[in-house]
């Protein structure tokens, strides 16, 4: 294994190459990775690179946002397969679908899409900036595609706005139901409970902190807890583990697994950026259209 992080690292230098990870991957593709982060984090500095190639750690949509956003780089998947059962929950006819009822109503599109689904959204947003853009709008009545569960987060924290919601979900998050959190809250009394937006607001709302990836490392780095019940990603709790080997924390469920963000290995990103395999291409109108819902997001989250 040491020879093939070794490896990367060399082409990496020699083809003026970077790698975006994302939090949700294996924790051993952190060895090889410039940067490793939420989606926001990971599509700023994708716009920002230098680099000729950008090699993503993550899943479809992600290596297509940073397409959509520096279509002069090479962009390459790993892992082809890798995608995102949410992005799946919408294509492009049912988006037109969805907002032809509202003609004047502001659309926010969640970053987990497709850039074809992006190209019909007036913004985009992640979990770490959806309350942010969707006040940015200062409509009363927003549509907000796929992920029902985060749109209905964010209405519930502003006063006055209406979030219309397409009925998408995360599954892995989705599963966990209010039991799970008050199972936890009477094992652990003592723990803080951290949950990801993309849970059911009935979930969401029985936490002590709510908000991103970013967002619950952040927490806890700046926490003088010392236990804490993460109710997101494995992947965000194998780092904090990593990091933070004097704090305690506790997977709310086993099942926490995203097995699309687990897919790419080391031996794939090394193949891949061997021999530049897996490159994604966008339809140049469709690359355009959904990069200003992107840029419009970027503009706001500065």
């Amino acid at each position: 294994m040491k020879n093939i992080i070794e490896r990367i690292k060399d082409l990496k230098l020699k083809k003026n190459a970077i790698i975006l990870a994302h939090s949700y991957q294996n924790i051993d593709v952190d060895e090889v990775a410039d940067f490793v982060g939420d989606s926001l984090y990971l599509s700023q500095k994708a716009r920002e690179t230098n680099a000729d190639i950008i090699v993503f750690a993550g899943v479809y949509f992600m290596a297509q946002t940073a397409k959509i956003i520096s279509p002069e780089k090479k962009v390459l998947l790993p892992n082809k397969k890798a995608g995102c059962l949410m992005a799946d929950m919408i294509n492009h006819d049912q988006m037109v679908w969805f907002k032809k009822p509202y003609p004047n109503v502001p659309v926010v599109c969640y970053i987990n899409s497709t850039a074809s689904v992006k190209a019909e959204c007036d913004i985009c947003c992640t979990s770490s900036n959806a309350l942010q853009i969707v006040k940015s709008l200062n409509s009363p009545r927003v549509l907000f595609v796929p992920d029902a569960n985060l749109g209905k987060w964010v209405e519930s924290k502003l006063d006055g706005v209406e979030v219309i919601t397409y009925e998408g979900n995360c599954p892995v998050h989705n599963q966990v139901k209010p039991q799970h959190i008050l199972n936890a809250r009477e094992k652990y009394p003592n723990a803080k409970i951290l949950i990801h937006p993309e849970c059911n607001p009935s979930v969401s709302s029985l936490g002590d902190f709510v908000g991103s990836t970013s967002g619950i490392l952040d927490y806890v780095k700046k926490s003088n807890e010392k236990q804490f019940v993460v109710v997101t990603e494995k992947g965000v709790v194998d780092r904090l583990k990593r990091d933070y080997p004097n704090k305690e924390f506790i997977l709310i469920s086993k099942n926490m697994i995203c097995e699309s963000m687990k897919l790419t290995t080391l031996e794939e990103i090394l193949y891949s950026l061997e021999n530049e395999v897996n490159e994604i291409t966008l339809d140049e109108d469709v690359r355009k259209r959904s990069s200003n819902c992107i840029e419009a997001m970027l503009k706001v989250s500065k």
